[in-house]
């Protein structure tokens, strides 16, 4: 168990916000006050409301007009290719990913874990407070052409190449969701079945206002055994633990991965603890069945922009009545770590496809990146929102520096016109993590230094 990082929350009265807090109808709350404060006790939101505040016993935040939000929550994410940006960047997702995830290979447990270390502060030092994280494999990745492995898999590395990942997020001090693969290819399934116990027992041993879960990584996607989704299937009910699996991202060797579909829903994974990953290019069928059992997906806008995987059809996903997350992913592939462009794109992508400017609304967005992706994760009882009972995590955001001008629809304006440039803070649990751009933990720094010291190496470089 990590021991880096002590845990600390706060208490504090914020006054004066434009407060958004996140909180769906059935709260009875509002989404957004336009001079709001929030009562926080010891990293917990107890109450709130608008106008003057109530019991001015706590040191005082005035936000000054300040937008004070949700932290932002990252349903699909790969914090260790943190130190991988801008390579391959012509190539779709199977040749990106052998020059990208082949950087691991041969990793030792240091690199990996100062890799991890840097994703995850980076992704704080971006307003993102929770992040649903799939650790690299403790399978070495074998690289892909049209969707098939080149070489089955032959040696597992040691079971401290996922726990010192898991340890890098704790000491961050990031709130996160970690999803192990089960390697099915390797192995008897006790073998596997004991592998993942080990790193299930990790994540639960730490402080569970951190650690929030532990999660499957699915991987049917990469495996040419069916039993991979059986093996899955069980250890989500042995474990009581969700899974998430990258499935239909691109058009290349589509029918294969289709054909899969079946694996998932013949094994019976499909159900509200299990999410699709990306899910670009589903038929109307899987769509169907998807909402029927309850499944839901994680929508990566800027990743599937960057590596043009095609745009998701966001629309008939919502009238099926499937429950949509964002997330991130690699900082490898969205190379920018940064929600209110992942909003955009999101956006933006949605209505250039349907010609329809009402296709998707801002707040929509802003709430699939917040509460959308914590209910997703099943988490959306501690994050996702600013309400009484949940987590202190929030941003501070200033949209006078650089000023945006008046603010005629705040919450667009918060999507449409603010972004990292006008981020000044960063709190979990009510205390301040990051000023915006850095980090406040001296870890941080060392993780930069480290990183391009010793960091991770990709197999190839690309031209500059």
């Amino acid at each position: 168990m990590s021991e880096h990082t002590p845990r600390r929350t706060s208490s504090l009265l914020i006054a004066h916000a434009r407060l958004i807090t996140g909180a769906p109808p059935e709260s009875g709350l509002p989404y957004y006050l336009d001079d709001g404060w929030v009562r926080i006790e010891h990293g917990i939101v107890t109450e709130l409301g608008e106008g003057t505040p109530v019991h001015g016993d706590l040191p005082l935040l005035d936000a000054a007009g300040r937008f004070v939000a949700p932290g932002f929550v990252s349903s699909h994410s790969h914090l260790w290719t943190s130190g991988l940006r801008g390579l391959a960047a012509d190539d779709q997702l199977y040749d990106w990913a052998n020059v990208v995830m082949s950087a691991a290979r041969e990793a030792t447990l240091d690199q990996i874990y100062w890799a991890t270390l840097h994703g995850a502060f980076d992704f704080l030092n971006a307003g993102v407070t929770t992040a649903f994280d799939f650790t690299d494999p403790r399978e070495p990745w074998a690289d892909m052409i049209d969707g098939h492995r080149t070489e089955p898999g032959t040696h597992l590395r040691p079971l401290e190449h996922i726990l010192r990942q898991i340890d890098a997020k704790y000491d961050a001090g990031i709130r996160f969701v970690n999803a192990t693969r089960p390697d099915s290819d390797i192995g008897t399934f006790a073998e596997i079945r004991a592998r993942f116990r080990a790193t299930v027992e990790h994540v639960l041993g730490l402080d569970r206002r951190y650690a929030l879960a532990a999660a499957v990584m699915g991987g049917v996607q990469w495996a040419e055994n069916r039993d991979a989704a059986r093996h899955e299937v069980a250890l989500m009910r042995e474990f009581g633990v969700i899974n998430q699996a990258h499935f239909l991202e691109t058009s290349v060797a589509l029918a294969r991965h289709r054909a899969k579909f079946d694996w998932y829903d013949s094994a019976g994974a499909l159900g509200p603890d299990f999410i699709f990953g990306h899910f670009v290019h589903p038929t109307p069928e899987f769509i169907a069945r998807t909402a029927a059992t309850g499944a839901r997906m994680s929508w990566q806008a800027a990743a599937n922009g960057r590596l043009g995987s095609g745009v998701a059809d966001i629309p008939a996903l919502e009238r099926a009545g499937i429950e949509i997350g964002m997330g991130l992913d690699d900082q490898a592939c969205s190379d920018l770590a940064d929600p209110w462009q992942n909003m955009r794109i999101g956006a933006y992508s949605v209505r250039a496809s349907t010609q329809d400017p009402t296709a998707i609304s801002m707040r929509r967005v802003l709430e699939m990146h917040t509460l959308g992706s914590a209910r997703i994760l099943g988490i959306d009882d501690r994050v996702g929102s600013l309400e009484p009972g949940k987590f202190a995590d929030f941003v501070l955001v200033d949209p006078t520096a650089p000023d945006v001008g008046p603010l005629w629809r705040p919450v667009d304006a918060y999507v449409l016109s603010c972004g990292l440039r006008n981020l000044v803070g960063v709190y979990v649990g009510g205390t301040m993590i990051s000023d915006g751009r850095r980090a406040l933990s001296p870890l941080a720094a060392e993780a930069s230094r480290r990183l391009r010291l010793d960091g991770l190496a990709p197999a190839t470089r690309a031209a500059v």
